[in-house]
């Protein structure tokens, strides 16, 4: 059984080309056999609002320079339109919040805006030396293996502080960007404890957790890790950005969560779980 991607961006995130197309993305998911696509836009910040919870020292947001706001109205009437013309497709609405346990007050006020099925909460940036800035452009500058864990003692304070999210996306953002003509690839089994920790906090929350197929395909190793430390369901996300990589390497996805112990629910929109 394939499952619905439910991490989908397409030209109403900032960070998307001029080939992203949510209408293609639908046509492209009919195509694979997809019973279903969350489009979770980018929800990100430049300033800090009314209600934030912002870090001490109250550091400056670095590098956000083509971020923009959602335009929730213009989105909508897209996520319509498509439910119109794909009636055989399941289009869930739905947001990718960067950092929502620092931009709580932010992040609320878009909630507020309109109705959102599916809400993914995220970490790309981590506090150093004044700035909120991307974790991964830390690795030139400090060993990387800090940064990873420095990254993932963040993604607890994240999952403690910050209950608008039903899913944790790619919780080792990072990696996608770790310098292994340095250091060699990338291995899981070096933040063992950071992995479980993390995922012992997500299990303890109730929430389900995203094997990301745009981030290197994690192990069944890994994904065992969440069963054991109590994970009840795991969401498949491409985290695409163009039409073309809707569902992509969900076949290998498949096979590492099923490995790991989770199965599909009766209903094909559902999360998988143990």
């Amino acid at each position: 059984m394939i499952p619905p991607d439910n991490h989908v961006h397409s030209e109403w995130s900032w960070d998307t080309s001029a080939a992203a197309s949510m209408e293609r993305t639908c046509r492209r998911a009919i195509q694979i056999g997809l019973p279903g696509v969350a489009f979770t836009e980018h929800v990100d910040f430049t300033a800090w609002g009314e209600l934030d919870r912002i870090p001490s020292g109250n550091p400056a947001i670095a590098r956000r320079e083509r971020v923009h706001p959602l335009d929730v109205a213009g989105y909508q009437a897209s996520v319509e339109r498509c439910r119109e013309m794909f009636p055989e497709l399941r289009i869930r609405s739905g947001i990718e919040t960067g950092e929502p346990h620092h931009f709580a007050g932010s992040v609320a006020a878009v909630l507020r805006t309109g109705a959102f099925e599916r809400i993914l909460g995220s970490l790309h940036s981590i506090v150093d030396n004044g700035r909120l800035i991307s974790a991964d452009s830390l690795f030139a500058q400090q060993d990387p293996r800090e940064v990873m864990r420095r990254y993932f003692a963040e993604m607890i304070d994240l999952i403690k502080g910050s209950d608008v999210f039903q899913v944790l996306a790619h919780c080792d953002f990072p990696r996608r960007h770790w310098p292994a003509a340095q250091l060699g690839e990338y291995d899981e089994t070096e933040f063992e404890e950071e992995y479980r920790t993390v995922f012992r906090a997500l299990a303890t929350s109730g929430r389900a957790l995203e094997i990301n197929t745009r981030s290197p395909l994690w192990s069944t190793t890994l994904m065992r890790w969440w069963y054991l430390e109590g994970g009840d369901a795991v969401s498949f996300g491409s985290d695409a950005h163009q039409p073309e990589r809707v569902g992509a390497r969900f076949d290998l996805a498949v096979d590492v969560v099923e490995a790991a112990g989770f199965r599909p629910g009766r209903d094909p929109l559902d999360f998988w779980r143990r």
